[in-house]
């Protein structure tokens, strides 16, 4: 018989201890997906918030919660824009949730002759050019069957559909512009955004520019791509350090419920062992056997985890109340890691089963039976 045959038939005679062992390191490792999942998403999202094009930066407040809540002086863009190296700066005002017909799009305060609105396609229609007047992006218009000449509710505002536009970017496709004016007075910060778009001067380099604000406008985080954008948030680190936690607590609790069980087998199948070592098994290959029951408990909990918490990270953002903007991103990178941490549970539980089957005296075992 060969040594996984043996595992598995082990493994077989003991379903319940073997089932109730994988759902503890499957719960562990649901969590950790679903975590994950929804950090990726938020990077993802975030990062889209604001269309950054070679020779751009994103400015947020350094401190905020998350982007959607930073808090930026308009004063700051009339400052930005007298920098020899910044050719122009543009605000933008972030209002989520704020079209009661489709919660999850965003709409962008911006000023109509920004760089930022010129980058609109339009299939329909014009810019804005009054404080009660909006354009839709396209796949927003398609969703809620908008047409130039109809009207949109942005936070209680009946607003004329002036343009229907596409600009490439998912979040603004899926989402509206207005005026900045109208934006600040719905969310109640008049002389205030939510982000400043930087538009380098031709010949300076990013990295240069960063080094450039954080010496003269402390209190900014800068972005330049949407892998830096959850950097901004206290959210997004929280999700990180949670995540952590959970992974530690996955190891210990799921290592210990996997050690419990492998000591309990070592124990029962004293016997078996000692036949083995009687028949020519040498000690690490005992030890090998019982790492490699704790081994597959483990990988077929991590298994049923990583289905769990992928259903599960979509029920985790609607808890969170964060479904309106952030869309979990179950990558393969997520994936792997959740089946590293159960491979690394059956071998941190599997350890100390295994040395204490090796050192077992067949000669004493058997006398003793």
């Amino acid at each position: 018989m060969t040594a996984l045959s043996q595992t598995l038939s082990s493994l077989r005679h003991r379903p319940g201890r073997v089932f109730l062992t994988a759902l503890g390191a499957a719960l562990g490792i649901a969590t950790i997906v679903a975590l994950l999942a929804v950090s990726a998403g938020a990077t993802q999202t975030a990062g889209n918030f604001v269309h950054l094009g070679p020779g751009e930066l994103g400015l947020f407040q350094s401190d905020a919660s998350d982007p959607t809540t930073s808090v930026l002086p308009t004063s700051l863009m009339d400052r930005l824009r007298r920098q020899p190296w910044v050719s122009d700066a543009m605000g933008l005002q972030l209002l989520v949730s704020a079209v009661p017909r489709a919660a999850s799009a965003i709409v962008f305060g911006a000023a109509a002759d920004g760089f930022e609105t010129r980058r609109m396609v339009f299939s329909a229609g014009h810019v804005y050019g009054s404080g009660n007047e909006v354009v839709v992006g396209d796949v927003l218009a398609g969703q809620l069957h908008l047409h130039v000449g109809d009207e949109l509710t942005v936070s209680h505002r009946r607003m004329a559909v002036v343009g229907i536009y596409h600009i490439g970017i998912s979040e603004q496709d899926e989402g509206a512009f207005i005026p900045l004016s109208t934006a600040q007075a719905i969310s109640g910060h008049p002389g205030e955004v939510t982000t400043i778009v930087l538009k380098l001067s031709p010949g300076m380099r990013i990295p240069a520019a960063k080094r450039l604000i954080a010496k003269r406008f402390p209190g900014l985080m800068v972005i330049t791509d949407p892998d830096e954008a959850l950097r901004a948030g206290a959210n997004g680190q929280l999700i990180e350090n949670v995540t952590l936690v959970i992974v530690v607590l996955a190891l210990l609790i799921g290592g210990i419920g996997v050690m419990n069980t492998m000591l309990l087998s070592v124990i029962e199948r004293r016997t078996e062992f000692a036949l083995l070592s009687a028949v020519g098994w040498s000690g690490p290959q005992v030890a090998g056997l019982v790492l490699a029951e704790g081994l597959v408990v483990s990988v077929l909990g991590a298994a049923a985890g990583i289905v769990l918490g992928a259903i599960g990270a979509g029920l985790l953002v609607h808890a969170l109340g964060a479904a309106a903007f952030v869309s979990p991103d179950v990558t393969a990178w997520v994936l792997g890691r959740a089946l590293l941490i159960g491979v690394l549970i059956g071998i941190l539980g599997g350890l100390y089963p295994a040395w204490r089957a090796a050192r077992l005296s067949p000669a004493r075992v058997l006398a003793q039976t």
